[in-house]
């Protein structure tokens, strides 16, 4: 009963790579049905984000089969993958997933957003009928362990990307950001995470300007906010109370001759300035001014560095809390192993009564003695079910094989009742 994991993430593989593998929703239905299909699999689980692809998968398959699969499915040459998957079993499989679903093996330490993305994925397979028994109980478990690493340790706490950076300075500034006006100067990739984490604080007045309006109105839309063009700045900033830049001029865009007067007509009302773009938006001169208060990328990055530093101590924390969880689920999984061992013994043992039955019956019914026809139903039975174990322990006796013949010797020996009854 063995558990696979096999993929490539952004430790592995470039990102052309990783797109080129990426399964997107219209193809996971038919991937896992593909892969239910191959010979060993009985159960089978994908995730796929911008930065990993893993299947999941139970059942005693083989490696070749598994990563010519993966390959062939994305119509790959063989080796596209050579030096850029991992493959994982067991044991390994069981912490990667978890150390995967708490955020232990992103690109961002802790981020939250992947344990969301290993649910969908395990919804999606359980649509398909692709999750049995055994992939439902340790994803489960993964849950679970996700939820008490999240709460048991700092990993996922403290700033450790620049918008969120930002967002956290503003929100110690500030005790109240939902009351706070923000202006975003700039509408690209870093100020729609600036947008969405000021969302997330309940801000409910966010003001986009950027040189081309559409870009802005675009990004308003997303936050329910206001979009104007850079040629309003100085109209818009006196309403402002935070005001985070990140564009991609050359020069800077808001002067301190801009900032002061902005600050007059607030009546001196303080105002916090992040700028967050390199070369600078903003001129240094602005730290002069009374009453506004001036933070840039330089300023922020030894605040993440701080935290950054604290999340991989608390990564260690959590990993030993991977590691007791892991094991406990290995210890379950090998506990079915036994379960299926006297399963199957059991069947050996009832088959080879039920034939010796069988043939004691015939010879009554031809009108042999009944004395006769049990006393040889006994010996031959007698016989069969003792003959294996009777080479095993002449085989142990002659290679000194002292474990064998101690499991031998406390299995036959002490108490003489059915250790089966009632089972």
């Amino acid at each position: 009963m063995t558990i696979s994991a096999l993929g490539i993430n952004h430790k592995t593989a470039p990102v052309d790579l990783r797109e080129q593998v990426a399964f997107n929703a219209e193809q996971l239905d038919a991937a896992l049905q593909a892969v239910r299909g191959l010979q060993g699999v009985q159960e089978a689980v994908i995730v796929s984000t911008c930065n990993r692809t893993e299947l999941y998968c139970r059942g005693d398959v083989s490696d070749d089969l598994l990563l010519g699969w993966f390959t062939g499915f994305h119509s790959l040459p063989p080796d596209a993958l050579q030096n850029h998957h991992y493959l994982f079993k067991n044991d390994q499989a069981i912490s990667h997933l978890m150390s995967v679903a708490s955020g232990l093996d992103s690109l961002v330490l802790g981020e939250p957003q992947i344990l969301g993305q290993v649910k969908q994925a395990y919804q999606i397979a359980k649509r398909q009928a692709a999750v049995g028994g055994i992939l439902e109980r340790l994803f489960q478990q993964t849950f679970r362990v996700a939820k008490t690493v999240r709460n048991e340790t700092a990993v996922g706490q403290n700033a450790v990307s620049v918008a969120y950076a930002a967002v956290s300075m503003a929100r110690h500034i500030f005790s109240n950001l939902a009351k706070s006006k923000v202006l975003l100067i700039g509408a690209g990739d870093t100020s729609e995470l600036v947008a969405q984490h000021l969302k997330q604080q309940g801000v409910t007045e966010i003001t986009v300007a950027n040189r081309t309006l559409q870009r802005a109105r675009e990004l308003a839309e997303k936050v329910d906010g206001a979009a104007h063009s850079l040629s309003e700045l100085s109209e818009l900033l006196p309403d402002a109370d935070i005001v985070v830049s990140s564009t991609a001029s050359t020069l800077p865009i808001v002067g301190k001759g801009t900032v002061e007067k902005a600050l007059k007509k607030r009546r001196h009302k303080p105002m916090l300035l992040i700028d967050l773009a390199v070369p600078r938006d903003i001129e240094e001169q602005v730290n002069e001014l009374d009453d506004a208060y001036l933070y840039t990328v330089d300023d922020l990055q030894s605040i993440i560095s701080e935290n950054i530093r604290n999340r991989e101590q608390a990564a260690k924390e959590a990993q030993v809390i991977i590691r007791q969880q892991a094991q406990e689920f290995t210890d379950w999984l090998q506990s079915l192993n036994s379960v299926e061992l006297v399963r199957s013994y059991r069947q050996h043992t009832k088959a080879v009564a039920d034939t010796h039955l069988e043939r004691a019956l015939a010879q009554l019914q031809q009108g042999k003695a009944p004395e006769e026809v049990l006393k040889q139903f006994s010996h031959k039975l007698v016989q069969q079910l003792t003959h294996q174990p009777t080479n095993l322990l002449k085989s142990a006796g002659e290679n000194n094989d002292q474990y064998t013949l101690a499991v031998l010797q406390q299995l036959w020996s002490g108490d003489d009742s059915d250790p089966l009854e009632g089972k």
